[in-house]
């Protein structure tokens, strides 16, 4: 397993099986690049073995004073591995020296984004699930 910073070696192709619990409608694998791509910041962690990613995490920021995590995810045969805590540790490095740095989680994940110094806070969303695919 290795981490990288970057999409330097990455397909789309190498991102299959993310978003399973988003329903029907979800990114392609095309889009999930894109995601990426257009991130300021972004860590992955890549099954060497087997040549694919198998979990991410990504900010994206004014890169002067705030800082969102919109998504992180781990595929399910690597969840409970650590995937995840090793993420956020190398991500929350990159973004140590913001004003801000923002997430929104379900309360199951409170506890856990606890532990890297998120407090919980009050916010507003909007989410048009019609679009959960990119397009």
């Amino acid at each position: 397993m290795k981490y990288q910073n970057n999409l330097v070696g990455i397909t789309p192709s190498m991102l299959e099986g993310f978003f399973v619990k988003w329903g029907s409608i979800y990114p392609s694998q095309q889009k999930h690049f894109e995601i990426l791509q257009n991130s300021a910041y972004i860590v992955l962690a890549v099954d060497d073995e087997i040549n694919k990613v198998i979990g991410f995490v990504n900010a994206i920021s004014d890169k002067i004073l705030s800082v969102y995590i919109p998504l992180l995810e781990v595929l399910p045969a690597y969840k409970i591995k650590g995937v995840g805590i090793e993420l956020m540790k190398r991500m929350m490095a990159q973004l140590k020296d913001f004003y801000m740095i923002d997430l929104c989680c379900d309360d199951r994940h409170i506890k856990g984004y606890g532990k890297f110094g998120f407090i919980k806070s009050n916010g507003m969303i909007i989410r048009n699930y019609d679009k959960k695919d990119g397009k």
